[in-house]
């Protein structure tokens, strides 16, 4: 599946994107980067940097030295090198935006173990790569009942290919270490080809696999998150979440990564908040903390053995009163500071908009009812009240 402005060629081979791989489709998906430098030219006499992203499955991308001098754009499919024999990826980007990626991701242009781009793949190395790749579910599903046979602690997630067929790499998580060594043995008289066992964290599983958050949109780590910072459960305890396992995992069975976006922020409003282990001294008694405010920069405190009354003061007065037990000086009570934030629960409604009540087209048909039944008695009543003529009369 392509966008519109994704071109195919040949036996479906992309021959670019228009949208410079922004589009979000199959063709051209997972953390793909916008090329700003592609309509911008070099300066007179420097060559133009002669290294390209190659996107493989689930997002793996890897760079390569494009020694051919082949003219590659974005969405071509290249054939590349591998340990043994060759890979089949998509290009994702070229020219100078290439170099910056390569130096934020501390990627070498020099060494032995640089990679480099063979050709462009041809209708052949096409076909071989899709039948390769259509082997990988039926291959899953039996790979997992082999490891329930063998009673191993592990989960198959994910099978990928190389280009050529020639090696399968199984992709697995487990809590602890496995020893597969008979497993391997299996897959490779079963499947007849290389085996290479891969282990992955949840969090990488997720990111492989893709899904919907509980925000409803595509999770973070399969669509931008590149990094995968440690996410302990004190995030959650300075946002002040209740910490229930339910809503606070994600996908991955771990705490969800969006827990540290807003957690600087967080963490810069409390350092104008004192520490809520530290109680307050008065005169009346000693008030220990109850609930804070982070938005609205408020504390309550209630005082030992009276823990239903709640006292609401503001963080520069905690402060002030801490300050002052600091001094060994008590104030009175808490009650002088509370009475300042007294409010007016009074709440007052204005027609903003100029319209009626929510209600105006509701009619009560019950009492409408009531009063059809009562002039309908009524009518009855007056009629047979009303003395009949007779005919003589009549006429």
């Amino acid at each position: 599946m392509a966008c519109n402005s994704c071109s195919t060629g040949k036996g479906g081979q992309p021959k670019g994107c228009k949208n410079n791989g922004t589009c979000g489709t199959d063709s051209c998906n997972k953390l793909t980067v916008f090329d700003w430098l592609s309509n911008m030219s070099l300066p007179n006499g420097e060559k133009p940097f002669n290294w390209v992203e190659v996107r493989f499955k689930n997002g793996r991308k890897k760079y390569y030295h494009n020694t051919e001098n082949l003219t590659l754009s974005i969405g071509d499919i290249v054939a590349t090198q591998a340990q043994s024999g060759h890979d089949i990826g998509m290009v994702t980007l070229t020219g100078e935006l290439v170099r910056v990626q390569m130096k934020r991701k501390n990627v070498s242009t020099e060494g032995d173990d640089i990679l480099k781009i063979y050709r462009k793949a041809s209708q052949k190395d096409i076909d071989i790569w899709q039948k390769a790749r259509d082997r990988e579910e039926p291959m899953k599903v039996k790979a997992r009942q082999f490891a329930i046979d063998l009673r191993l602690q592990m989960k198959i997630s994910d099978i990928e290919f190389q280009g050529d067929a020639s090696k399968a790499t199984f992709y697995y998580t487990a809590e602890d270490r496995v020893d597969f060594r008979e497993l391997i043995k299996v897959f490779a008289r079963e499947f007849r080809t290389r085996i290479e066992m891969k282990q992955v964290g949840f969090r990488q599983e997720a990111s492989r696999l893709g899904g919907i958050g509980s925000c409803g949109r595509e999770l973070c780590c399969s669509t931008w998150l590149t990094d995968f910072r440690s996410v302990s459960t004190s995030a959650a305890r300075y946002q002040q979440l209740s910490l229930n396992p339910q809503k606070l995992a994600g996908q991955c069975g771990k705490l969800k990564c969006c827990l540290n976006y807003e957690l600087d922020t967080y963490l810069d409003a409390l350092k104008d908040f004192p520490k809520t282990d530290i109680k307050l001294k008065t005169e009346k008694g000693t008030a220990v903390c109850q609930k804070t405010d982070i938005f609205k920069g408020y504390m309550w405190y209630a005082y030992e053995g009276e823990w239903m009354n709640w006292h609401k003061i503001t963080t520069a007065q905690a402060n002030e009163i801490i300050e002052a037990n600091k001094k060994n000086k008590k104030i009175v009570s808490l009650e002088e500071y509370a009475s300042d934030l007294i409010e007016d629960t009074k709440t007052e409604f204005e027609n903003v908009v100029g319209q009626d009540s929510l209600t105006r087209f509701d009619s009560p048909k019950r009492h409408n009812k009531r009063k059809n039944n009562k002039n309908r008695n009524h009518r009855n009543k007056n009629n047979r009240r009303k003395p009949q003529k007779s005919k003589n009369e009549a006429k």
